[in-house]
């Protein structure tokens, strides 16, 4: 018997700038979980040692972030010791995959309770300080058919004939949709976090640049060029035939934001709810995870959400919106072409290209906005869906319950 998995809760924090002048930078991840860890049981009278399990995602395991940061999270934040804790690293869609290991387990009657969510801080543990010979040996690269982040996207650029008016124009739109959600109040799943050697509380994403214009956008060089005459665009044109050449159309402007931040998710089955007297805001109906080609690295949340659609015998016209990880722009023109998502549902409150990302808690963070959305608006269905490198996808399927 497959038990009903329901969403109590899902928070998270400020997105910060990856900088040393960052907002978030002088907290160290199990801090800033600290405040999520405290913030869950406030909002939710929950009591930790009905937790089975803590599943958080992490990409760059290394210093602070190293040894399960999972459990020593939980640990620092002095949540019993019976606590298990797991750390997921499936690049970028980490922690979403975190929320799908969370709900299996519940599903399968392994758990009552599981906290999943997520922490990168970039700012701390820059990406690649772990020196992953994948993405610093072009040699073993090679071997892997598998390259960095900017280069697939340059690749799935090339393919599809994204122009780079088209990639900016997706990143304009990021910063409109993100600046005016922000402007609103729509980001309900914030956590006001107090950083002690500013004396100052952070409240709001800080990567968002409500500047941006198409102008400034055209004006910015591209990013990976570079990256491709040192051989890769040679290796990619030798994969694909068909391509004359490897068009660089990315950006700084239209690129995720590297950021700082954590989230976490509360799921449950539906004793949990009779025990904290808390109705559950969603339950999940679906989780799927998907690879597609490596040497585009970052479709997978193309194929994630296809795969998770045709599973539930779905057209994209019956779900109301989407939370699709804007893993690069070419990307999102790529999702846009191939599952005809109407704009109006789509990242309808910007994506990471404009509020950032903090890669292992980017997946946790979007099923918190999602379900913010679904109630705000009094919607139904959702899909949030995350790209990790290597062509990984994950994806899960919502259903907003009404309060």
């Amino acid at each position: 018997m497959i038990t009903p998995v329901f969403v109590y809760d899902a928070i998270r924090s400020p997105r910060g700038k990856a900088r040393a002048d960052g907002a978030l930078h002088t907290l160290s991840a199990q801090q800033l979980l600290a405040v999520l860890y405290d913030a869950l049981v406030e909002r939710t009278g929950l009591n930790p040692e009905a937790v089975a399990e803590v599943i958080l995602g992490c990409v760059t395991q290394h210093g602070e972030q190293a040894a399960n940061i999972a459990k020593t999270s939980a640990l620092y934040a002095r949540w019993p010791a019976s606590v298990s804790g797991l750390t997921v690293n499936r690049f970028c869609s980490s922690s979403l995959d975190a929320v799908g290991i969370a709900a299996l387990k519940i599903a399968a009657g392994q758990a009552q309770a599981v906290v999943a969510g997520g922490v990168e801080m970039m700012s701390r543990q820059p990406m690649l300080v772990d020196k992953p010979p994948v993405f610093t040996d072009p040699a073993f690269a090679r071997e892997c058919q598998m390259y960095l982040m900017g280069s697939g996207a340059d690749l799935i650029a090339s393919r599809y004939v994204v122009s780079r008016s088209e990639a900016d124009a997706v990143a304009l739109q990021s910063q409109q949709r993100a600046h005016a959600a922000r402007a609103q109040g729509f980001f309900k799943s914030i956590i006001p976090v107090y950083v002690p050697a500013t004396d100052s509380t952070v409240s709001e994403d800080e990567c968002i640049r409500p500047q941006t214009t198409a102008e400034s956008l055209a004006a910015m060089p591209p990013a990976f060029a570079e990256l491709g005459a040192s051989g890769v665009d040679a290796v990619q044109l030798a994969a694909h035939p068909d391509l004359s050449e490897i068009t660089h159309i990315h950006t700084a402007g239209n690129s995720p934001a590297m950021a700082d931040g954590a989230s976490l998710v509360l799921l449950g089955d539906e004793r949990l709810g009779d025990q904290l007297g808390v109705a559950p805001r969603a339950r999940i109906l679906a989780t799927v995870s998907a690879s597609d080609d490596p040497m585009q690295v970052l479709s997978g949340c193309v194929a994630a959400t296809r795969k998770l659609l045709d599973q539930q015998e779905l057209p994209v016209t019956a779900i109301d919106l989407f939370e699709i990880h804007e893993a690069f722009a070419a990307t999102m023109v790529k999702c846009q072409r191939e599952l005809a998502i109407d704009d109006s549902k789509l990242n309808v409150n910007g994506g990471v290209i404009a509020l950032g990302h903090p890669m292992g808690a980017t997946g946790a963070m979007m099923l918190g906005t999602l379900i913010d959305e679904l109630e705000r608006r009094e919607l139904s269905l959702g899909v949030v869906a995350a790209s990790g490198a290597a062509g990984a996808g994950s994806a899960v399927l919502v259903e907003r319950l009404a309060s």
